[in-house]
């Protein structure tokens, strides 16, 4: 079973930065929304807090 790592350090309310072995996103939102922004790109998320409806959008860079 291979090791993992994850860390998630709180900068300021609503902004949350992400880091693991394969890199780093930016999380900035309020409850209900945020997006995130990594190598792999721009995620949105719209959610129904408390009731675990969700909604995510992703856009990929291009290479």
């Amino acid at each position: 079973m291979p090791l993992n790592f994850r860390k998630r350090i709180r900068l300021f309310p609503g902004i949350t930065l992400n880091y693991n072995g394969t890199g780093m996103t930016l999380t900035v939102g309020i409850p209900g929304f945020h997006m995130t922004f990594g190598p792999r790109g721009t995620r949105a998320t719209a959610s129904i807090p408390g009731t675990g409806v969700s909604y995510t959008k992703q856009n990929r860079h291009k290479r």
